[in-house]
């Protein structure tokens, strides 16, 4: 080891790093023998984890962790279709659903809730439910820090359907209490505001500019900027013409589109970095390198997003220039559970089966520590049945209404196959045409068009946030970064758990990165695509060495010390991320989101018995997307 990654820390423990590295992308423990396991030297015995493991306080490499995809990557991607003779669960259930995140919860629920005495199997081939709902726990010095891993919050609830506003009513979730929940003062009695940071390996120097290049304000109740745009763009270190024409975007009134008559049709047909070369001007690849990355959870950089969302959704520069009237307000951003939608998730999962944690008020689930042992008993109603890749979903006996739907997946190694009156798939889009192959045709490439945004959520517990004070900075977007930003947890106080106040106590800090390849004229699909091969081929300890070296030199100069001050890091890799919603500079695009034609709606059809709910079949990866196609697959199938 050299001498920077001791001085990282890289040599202390970090409770549990992935014991592969990140090289087990192809493996595939099946039957007793591995698939490509040979090449990577994956024992097949260790890729699962032990039934007695608490999920949420497991650190190093999560979300899509090892032993979660490589049956299902042998099956769509190697066309695997052998699994070994099955194992008959004689049980009929009355509905089997395959997904056990926030739609197949809900859709367990809706069924329940029409049927109270339905017999109910949920599949997970991940050792936890929730999906992207992700809980992530750590302990420091005999305190639970929580943080999430995926979801991280209820958007703008009011404007929530019946559907959605019902089922929070039944969960017994009250948005209205995150307006004392979420400490909105915080940052401003902090004195912490928004950064950049520019680093030394690219920029030739580690600068941090206390300045809000991209409206994080818009999102996060942060202290005022300290500097004008005219001090923040001198303290950059970017070349002199590039200063000039970064603060003309920052202050320009004028619009430059005046001639233009629907701005936001126009907007959306042309991508942000034509807007800025086309219409402001910028020339400079100092500026281009600025601001290239930081169109955030759109998951591509500025060539690939539009005009219209890179000015409205990801906050970039330029909405004068637009000549965009001023905005109206909305809904703060506050709606957030300790472990953001894992909440809902959990919560979903207690009502359903009671034995899992005490209680039934959202107040009293923030702190409960379920009982996994729990989640699959022969004498509950409903069952989740985690560590389980479903490979085969059959439509037989289709004749009049004697139709039973056979299912076959994998656990442990080894094949099993049931029966039910009924299934549910609120699992990905893209690999129902693998499980389902009696699908029609057209419905399987309307299934294959949705191309998940891979995401890289990573939350780094700290001893302390004395730096972030001594600093003055909350969030911080990083120009050229490995993480595109960092931030200092939301500060949520619910139930009996509480946020750190105090800046010497232990903090969650939040990072995140969205892969992609830059300007190589691929479609947003596309650059998905390569973006998830990077994710599933990087090891933690990359990851690990990146999140300390940006830290190090973000807060450095604050009092932080990477080899003491990390107490936990937990890496959330998400694969087949966001679903996937239109890209007007790449789609086809209707006027209405329900239009027949798009493929989100041909891809949704039932087929019989089966039918699917995601948030796929939206085209959306919000939250009440997901419950309202839960919603309409249950009354399709019922």
């Amino acid at each position: 080891m050299n001498k920077t990654d001791r001085n990282l820390g890289m040599n202390r423990p970090i409770n549990r790093r992935d014991f592969l590295q990140g090289t087990a992308v192809a493996a595939a423990s099946i039957g007793g023998a591995s698939l490509f396991a040979a090449d990577v030297g994956i024992d097949p015995d260790k890729t699962s984890f032990s039934p007695s493991s608490y999920p949420p306080s497991m650190t190093g490499l999560r979300g899509n962790h090892l032993g979660s995809f490589e049956v299902s990557h042998a099956l769509a991607r190697y066309g695997q279709t052998d699994w070994g003779e099955p194992h008959d669960v004689d049980e009929l259930y009355d509905v089997v659903i395959v997904g056990a995140g926030i739609s197949g919860l809900a859709a367990a629920h809706f069924y329940a809730d029409s049927d109270p005495d339905a017999r109910i199997l949920i599949l997970d081939n991940h050792d936890d439910f929730g999906g992207h709902a992700k809980r992530n726990e750590f302990e420091v010095n005999g305190r639970n820090i929580l943080g999430y891993g995926g979801a991280e919050t209820m958007q703008e609830p009011s404007g929530y359907s019946t559907i959605v506003k019902g089922l929070l009513r039944d969960l017994d979730v009250d948005p209205s209490e995150f307006d004392r929940a979420y400490d909105q003062k915080f940052y401003k009695q902090n004195q912490l505001s928004a950064g950049i940071f520019f680093d030394r390996k690219r920029w030739g120097k580690d600068r941090l500019v206390n300045y809000d290049l991209i409206d994080l304000k818009s999102y996060i109740p942060l202290n005022d900027d300290a500097l004008t745009p005219e001090n923040a763009v001198n303290q950059m270190p970017i070349n002199e013409t590039a200063k000039r024409q970064l603060l003309y975007l920052l202050e320009n009134k004028k619009d430059l589109i005046a001639d233009v008559s629907d701005k936001w049709d126009y907007l959306s047909s042309i991508s942000y970095r034509e807007f800025l070369v086309n219409h402001v001007g910028v020339t400079e690849s100092d500026v281009f390198a600025v601001l290239q990355d930081l169109a955030g959870d759109s998951g591509v950089g500025i060539e690939s997003i539009n005009a219209g969302s890179a000015l409205w959704y990801a906050g970039l520069p330029g909405w004068d220039s637009a000549g965009l009237p001023e905005e109206e307000p909305e809904e703060p951003y506050i709606h957030h559970f300790p472990d953001g939608n894992a909440s809902i998730a959990r919560q979903l999962v207690r009502r359903m089966i009671p034995a899992v944690a005490p209680g039934r008020s959202m107040k009293s689930l923030v702190s409960a520590k379920f009982d996994y042992s729990k989640l699959d008993q022969e004498e509950s109603p409903v069952r989740i049945r985690l560590n389980s890749t479903v490979v085969n979903v059959r439509r037989d006996k289709v004749t009049g209404s004697d139709e039973i739907v056979v299912i076959t997946y994998v656990l442990q190694g080894k094949t099993y196959r049931l029966r039910a009156a009924g299934c549910i798939l609120a699992c990905n889009n893209s690999m129902i045409p693998y499980l389902c192959p009696q699908l029609p045709d057209k419905q399987k490439e309307a299934l294959s068009f949705q191309v998940k945004s891979p995401i890289l959520y990573t939350n780094v517990v700290l001893t302390n946030w004395r730096a972030w004070k001594n600093l003055g900075i909350g969030a911080v977007v990083f120009p050229t970064g490995y993480h595109v930003n960092a931030r200092i947890d939301f500060p949520v106080s619910y139930g009996d758990y509480k946020f750190s106040k105090n800046p010497d106590e232990p903090i969650v800090i939040h990072m995140e990165k969205f892969p992609h390849p830059i300007n190589t004229g691929l479609t947003a699909r596309e650059q998905y695509r390569q973006g998830r091969r990077e994710l599933l081929t990087t090891s933690f300890e990359t990851i690990e060495r990146n999140v300390r070296l940006q830290l190090q030199g973000l807060l450095g100069p604050g009092g932080f010390d990477a080899a003491k001050d990390i107490a936990g890091i937990t890496v959330n890799r998400w694969a087949h991320g966001y679903a996937y919603y239109y890209n007007s500079l790449d789609d086809e695009m209707y006027y209405r989101d329900d239009d027949e034609r798009y493929p989100h709606m041909i891809a949704r059809k039932p087929f019989g018995k089966v039918v699917i709910a995601n948030a796929d079949s939206g085209a959306s990866a919000m939250m009440e997307s997901a419950i309202e196609q839960a919603y309409r697959a249950v009354n399709e199938l019922i």
